[in-house]
């Protein structure tokens, strides 16, 4: 076999290998990312509502759209799990949970964007932990078609006066900012947050 073909191939072997690498380790690494995929047998839709909404306040609606890497381009069927602590700052269970929910507690949803990549839930404020060594926050994890599932920054409330001028700065903005501003709609506190794929992902392609 020609020289000329046999490197050819082995340089396309090495570029398929490494892009194959970086694709796997799209985020870095994500402990409890996971748990995206443990809701079994429930159909996705865009919307979905926490367990204990209406058993708290303040009731919270989370919404916002995603968007392709481009910022303009509605991203569709792309899944986001959340999960968040209750009222007392506790990431609640019920005893005999399995998988991811040992850590993660209940309260917790997943949601498949829609075709203008349009997603909403319904939930209510966590609290922060009792010692008060964090601001309130709720998680999120991100699995779009065909890539790596990888993890966003937390939702951080404005408002919240645990959020220091420090924290914020320590904030690497995956997939944009995290820090959201309550406001009320419809007699419900409302924070919005629009998601662009792979803004500020490692090895993101």
């Amino acid at each position: 076999m020609n020289f000329k073909i046999i490197l050819f191939f082995l340089l396309f072997a090495t570029i398929t290998v490494v892009c194959n690498a970086q694709r796997h380790n799209v985020g870095g690494s994500c402990e409890g990312c996971e748990a995206i995929y443990e809701y079994g047998n429930k159909k996705l839709r865009p919307l979905d509502t926490l367990p204990k909404f209406a058993h708290n306040t303040p009731k919270l609606k989370i919404t916002g759209r995603v968007f392709k890497a481009d910022g303009k381009t509605p991203a569709r069927d792309v899944i986001l799990y959340i999960y968040h602590t209750n009222r007392k700052g506790i990431y609640e269970k019920k005893g005999g949970e399995t998988g991811w929910a040992k850590r993660h507690g209940f309260i917790r949803g997943w949601v498949k964007t829609a075709e203008d990549g349009r997603y909403t839930f319904f939930t209510f404020r966590p609290a922060s932990y009792p010692d008060r060594s964090e601001p309130e926050h709720i998680h999120i994890t991100i699995k779009e078609p065909n890539v790596k599932e990888y993890y966003l920054d937390e939702y951080l409330f404005d408002d919240d006066p645990l959020l220091t001028p420090n924290f914020r700065k320590k904030q690497k903005n995956r997939g944009g900012s995290g820090i959201v501003k309550p406001y009320i709609q419809n007699g419900m506190m409302t924070i919005e947050r629009n998601i662009i794929l792979g803004k500020n992902i490692p090895n993101y392609e």
